[in-house]
């Protein structure tokens, strides 16, 4: 009897040998239709795959859709096969070609290629009509398994110098390793693969770009043509479309025409310069968080941008991260002393990147110092917890060519805070600090997101601390996500070196994922640090670390919401909330007045008083994004009104002053967030 385990725990039983599709067909013809490949004892198949014959298995099959929208799974099949068959087309329309890698992405694919000549993107027409023709002649993936010294001579056999790299290196310790073929095409790949190239229902090739081998700018210079690929037209063209909405949002070009901040390459990349409107952002949301910390009982704390590289070998940020952190300043008189003693320049090199000379470190994190500031007096059970927050500044040496705008940056401040607590209070710790983000996704109208817990990886070596202290943080972390009440993930490999964290993945109005917003538990570095407390029992404990950071940047969540807003900023973060246009000069008078009323209010309301026709004012006012435009002339003056001109909604009419500050006013006040797609006239974008 063949006995087949799925994945919601029910079993199928077959008294003959059956295949993948066999399976799926005697759970329902629809299912059958619907799947791709499967996994059998966590290993891919294709739907032909015979189960032995008596055989205890366990099988999920991978289907097109889950609930309605295509699956992660399936659409990563499909692409990584459509990179398969656009690596084909590549090379029958270039005479030497070499290959490295061709993943799938979130949203694409790409493959790594070195031709002669170099590909253009004038060679992407013709490269779309071969992929077509390949696609029409539908031929199947056929997966090949080689032994390992025959699989080196296939690659040298085809000219694949990447390849036989690859398999003599970075596959060194397999013994077999598979291929899978398509016509004339033979391609080093795990697989799987969809099981026909007419199942790529449609695709487009995208850009191109310079990338190195395995990523080593001192290795050989490739081509990276992007791509990517649906099982519908209609799947596709939905994805076009939210891309050129994404380039209309892009916060780089937003931000440049708002005028809210500007990169320098004299300040250096990846740091950023915030004008005064952008800085007026930022201080808004800092003022509105910080609200919430005094409500919540947090302290406020201030520490240097500088540490002694000490501090950091304790914490073990050096040398965990010591790729990506900016290169350790020397104490001068250590230096100078190292010197006379005969220690030569090479010596002296090799001691700096090991951490072996004394010296600073820009701050990578602001954990060491909150740790500091707590160990610096005796505590007690009773003054527990403690919570010091900072909107503190790190420092981490991005690549260049991972630096992009606002998101991704070599120098941001975190809205961060550590809490020092005892272990009967982690449960309710962890609770304020999620319903701290929960409460900063509200009020941003950032209703969609989900949650994930980062667990540690039990065959990585990266994670410190004693594995009884990872599981007990590990549950907290699962239990306050449930209390949460929506769903969340566990993944493994994601936790911070020293404990488990929440993550919260926000999708904007576009659709678009982003990662904004953690909470950690710590068991680790108070270890490390030595902390402790007074208990009850007069004896010494050891607290619990949570770390949080609601917006997780400054820099990266700003970016998020110009994105998110299409630079259009609720009225209470708007740097500018509406601008008065006269209609003629005999209405200045009266227009100052009405602003210097609505400045008294608290309202940020500027004028524009230029002997212009008001058309021309109404377009630069739709061109900055403001909320509102109040305009006023003679009649206005007469009646002591003025008319509104809403965003969204239009010409609202004439209304009395005091009407019109209670209404701005209101909206301020209640952090209102009116959506995009509510808009009335649609012409004002």
């Amino acid at each position: 009897m063949t006995s087949v385990k799925l994945p919601d725990g029910s079993v199928k039983e077959f008294e003959e040998q059956v295949t993948v599709k066999d399976v799926a067909k005697s759970i329902g013809r629809s299912l059958a239709k619907a799947t791709l490949w499967a996994e059998v004892d966590d290993q891919p198949v294709k739907l032909d795959y015979e189960i032995p014959a008596g055989a205890e298995v366990s099988m999920k099959l991978i289907t097109k859709t889950r609930e309605g929208t295509p699956s992660d799974e399936a659409l990563s099949t499909l692409r990584h096969s459509c990179a398969h068959v656009m690596a084909r087309a590549v090379m029958r329309i270039k005479d030497k070609c070499q290959l490295a890698f061709g993943p799938a992405l979130e949203n694409g694919f790409y493959y790594d290629i070195k031709c002669e000549p170099p590909l253009t993107e004038d060679d992407f027409p013709a490269i779309e009509k071969e992929m077509k023709r390949l696609i029409e002649l539908d031929e199947p993936f056929e997966r090949i398994v080689k032994e390992r010294d025959d699989a080196i001579q296939i690659c040298k056999d085809m000219q694949q110098e990447f390849k036989v790299e690859h398999v003599t290196e970075g596959l060194a310790d397999d013994e077999t390793l598979s291929f899978y073929q398509q016509g004339e095409f033979l391609d080093l790949c795990r697989g799987p693969h969809i099981p026909t190239p007419k199942t790529i229902g449609a695709f487009k090739l995208m850009s191109l770009a310079g990338a190195y081998w395995k990523g080593d700018q001192d290795r050989e210079q490739l081509q990276r043509l992007y791509a990517t690929a649906f099982f519908t037209q209609k799947e596709l063209d939905a994805h076009l479309e939210a891309l050129e909405e994404a380039k209309k949002r892009d916060h780089r070009v937003l931000g440049r025409k708002l005028g809210l901040f500007h990169i320098d390459e004299m300040v250096g990349q990846g740091l950023i310069l915030w004008t005064p409107k952008g800085a007026f952002v930022r201080q808004q949301l800092q003022d509105f968080i910080s609200s919430h910390l005094r409500r919540q009982g947090y302290d406020q704390v201030f520490t240097p941008h500088i540490g002694k590289l000490e501090l950091y070998k304790t914490s073990g940020h050096f040398p965990y991260y010591q790729d990506s952190q900016y290169p350790a300043l020397v104490d001068r008189e250590h230096l100078a002393k190292l010197a006379s003693e005969g220690c030569t320049c090479g010596e002296l090199s090799n001691k700096m990147s090991d951490g072996e000379i004394e010296g600073y470190l820009l701050r990578p994190m602001n954990c060491p110092h909150h740790i500091k500031i707590y160990d610096s007096q005796q505590r007690s059970y009773r003054d527990l917890p403690i919570r010091l927050a900072e909107f503190g500044t790190v420092y981490r040496y991005e690549q260049s060519g991972e630096i992009g705008g606002l998101t991704r940056v070599r120098g941001f401040t975190q809205d961060d805070a550590h809490l020092f607590c005892t272990p009967e209070q982690v449960g309710d710790e962890v609770k304020g600090c999620l319903e701290l983000v929960k409460t900063v996704f509200a009020t941003m109208g950032m209703d969609d997101y989900s949650v994930r817990v980062g667990l540690r990886d039990p065959d990585s070596g990266k994670y410190v601390g004693d594995p009884e202290n990872w599981d007990k943080a590990e549950q907290a972390c699962r239990e306050a996500a449930q209390w949460l009440g929506k769903p969340f993930t566990e993944e493994a490999g994601e936790a911070a070196f020293y404990g488990p964290k929440i993550d919260f993945v926000v999708k904007d109005c576009i659709g678009r994922s982003w990662q904004l917003g953690t909470v950690q538990v710590d068991y680790n570095l108070p270890v490390r640090f030595d902390l402790s407390y007074n208990g009850a029992d007069n004896q010494a404990h050891r607290p619990v670390m949570i770390h949080r950071a609601p917006f997780g940047s400054m820099e990266r969540f700003i970016g998020v919401l110009i994105e998110h807003f299409a630079g259009t900023f609720p009225m209470w973060l708007a740097p500018e909330q509406g601008r008065i246009l006269t209609v003629s000069n005999k209405a200045e008078g009266y227009a100052r007045e009405v602003q210097e009323q609505m400045k008294s209010s608290g309202l940020r309301i500027t004028g524009d008083y230029r002997s212009e026709k008001l058309g021309a004012k109404i377009r630069e006012g739709r061109f900055d994004l403001l909320p509102y435009l109040l305009i006023i002339g003679p009649r206005d003056a007469e009646n002591g009104t003025v008319s509104i001109r809403d965003r969204y909604k239009g010409d609202l009419g004439a209304i009395s002053v005091t009407e019109a500050i209670a209404m701005l006013v209101d909206e301020v006040d209640n952090k209102t967030v009116r959506k995009r797609e509510d808009e009335d006239d649609k012409d004002d974008a």
